[in-house]
């Protein structure tokens, strides 16, 4: 199932997580400044049409929304890619982790510059749901969000999305069925816990999008930039070495 071949993008995937839960510490770092609340754009572009996802609101749906943004979520993530090894779809597997870094890549400048709440936090007729359930879980969130303003654009939204088109590159019918269920569950339950703006989930689809365009057109292209870099490091220090053996035969250098 594990092989040397998928270790360096389940290292890549593990590298991009690491570098998400030290954002407060990138944050501190860049010192970036005047804080500015990038809400009121939201509020500009679409209202308070979020809150509409809150008028049926129950405490039944509420669990089952938070089960399916906090487990399924991840499930689809980590069960997309273990399953992709365990099938042998490694020429998918490769693309899902391309996709999978270059969607990390992107998002992060933009929790880092342009900071958007969460909407149960900003529009005074949506409530956190999510964070209302459970002490626990709002800490559990704030470790890779610490302000609670990385909401544009919606990682849920671009990961899902991603993971299903990549899911629908294979023959796993059923896992494909699971998987476009499973996404589109995720898009109701961000906006309608109070997370996510409609902006952020169209921004997320955007980035899904392109990534996956990427991801599956220049999947070639981007496995051999790691052999390149070796192959020039290598001639580097031939040359070094060449130069050093002539310094050496001219007594120039000891």
């Amino acid at each position: 199932m594990f092989s040397l071949d998928t270790l360096p993008y389940l290292l890549s995937a593990c590298f991009i997580y690491i570098l998400v839960k030290s954002q407060l510490a990138i944050i501190n770092f860049l010192d970036r400044g005047t804080y500015t609340n990038y809400a009121r754009y939201m509020i500009l572009i679409e209202g308070d049409t979020v809150a509409y996802f809150q008028n049926f609101a129950t405490p039944m749906l509420t669990y089952a929304s938070a089960t399916v943004y906090l487990i399924g979520f991840s499930f689809l993530l980590i069960f997309t890619f273990l399953l992709l090894m365990y099938t042998q779809n490694l020429e998918v597997l490769q693309e899902y982790t391309i996709a999978f870094v270059a969607i990390y890549l992107v998002a992060l400048p933009f929790y880092i510059y342009v900071p958007v709440p969460v909407t149960g936090f900003t529009l005074p007729n949506v409530v956190p749901l999510l964070y209302d359930l459970s002490p626990i879980i709002l800490q559990g969130v704030t470790i890779v969000d610490p302000f609670l303003d990385n909401c544009f654009p919606s990682l849920h939204a671009a990961l899902s999305a991603m993971a299903m088109l990549m899911v629908f590159r294979t023959n796993l019918t059923r896992f494909k069925i699971f998987s476009l269920a499973t996404t589109v569950a995720i898009q109701f339950t961000i906006l309608y816990l109070g997370i996510h703006w409609i902006t952020d989930m169209i921004g997320g689809f955007i980035l899904a999008s392109l990534s996956y365009f990427v991801a599956t057109r220049y999947r070639t292209s981007i496995l051999k930039l790691p052999e390149r870099i070796v192959l020039t490091l290598e001639k580097r220090t031939d040359l070094v070495d060449a130069l050093n053996s002539v310094l050496l035969s001219k007594k120039l250098i000891k």
